[in-house]
């Protein structure tokens, strides 16, 4: 039945990616500790996730981000075993998204990196000297969004929640996994490994195809 999935939805941070985006941005702004200590704790299911994100991003305020994204972008890292990954599901004709609670800057350069279907992520203000206000736009992406999202883009791409599945590591990750026909713990926070219908904790994201029932000949096309 896992070999039937038709959906895949993917965290970015620590998931499609090595980094959190908002400690790469922290550094510049020389608040890295701060917003590190923040994410670790909301990442545990220790804080709510809306509420550590604004706190965050108040963090940020007053940093000028002319060159910044453009350099940040150069810095991120994909993790291992996901661009073959989303290639082997695309030709078994799968959508693929990322929904991120970091930012859509960010998120749509990496949709686009993989050739991924959607994506979706939280949008930072800037000011009109291109300072970051310190703050948001529009609605915060959770847990409750990223679930609601996963089940928005079943009805969209016409496939049932059962052939579902959300791949992520952070406590707002869970909403969905639960909601989802299956959901996978990649390198987890420990409270998120416990509370993941499964969890997968090695170095290349293709393992995920074992745990869908693949074998070696199928993903290496060795048939």
């Amino acid at each position: 039945y896992r070999r039937a999935k038709k959906l895949f939805v993917f965290d970015m941070d620590s998931t499609l990616i090595y980094q959190e985006v908002i400690e790469l941005i922290a550094a510049y702004a020389g608040v890295e500790e701060q917003v590190h200590e923040i994410t670790e704790r909301a990442m545990n299911n220790e804080l709510d996730f809306k509420e550590s994100l604004r706190e965050r991003v108040k963090l940020l305020q007053g940093l000028q981000v002319d060159t910044l994204y453009d350099e940040i972008k150069q810095k991120l890292e994909v993790t291992k075993g996901v661009p073959e990954l989303c290639k082997f599901l695309h030709k078994k004709n799968c959508k693929l998204a990322v929904l991120s609670g970091g930012f859509i800057q960010f998120a749509g350069f990496i949709k686009d990196q993989l050739g991924l279907d959607f994506c979706k992520a939280n949008l930072l203000e800037v000011d009109t000297d291109g300072k970051l206000t310190g703050k948001t736009l529009g609605a915060i992406v959770d847990g409750q969004c990223k679930s609601e999202t996963l089940l928005q883009l079943c009805n969209d791409y016409n496939v049932p929640v059962e052939a579902s599945c959300m791949v992520g590591d952070g406590g707002n990750d869970l909403p969905a996994m639960a909601t989802a026909g299956f959901g996978i713990a990649w390198n987890a926070k420990p409270k998120v490994q416990k509370a993941a219908p499964c969890k997968l904790n090695t170095k290349s994201m293709t393992d995920i195809l074992y745990i869908l029932g693949y074998t070696d000949d199928e993903i290496y096309n060795r048939q």
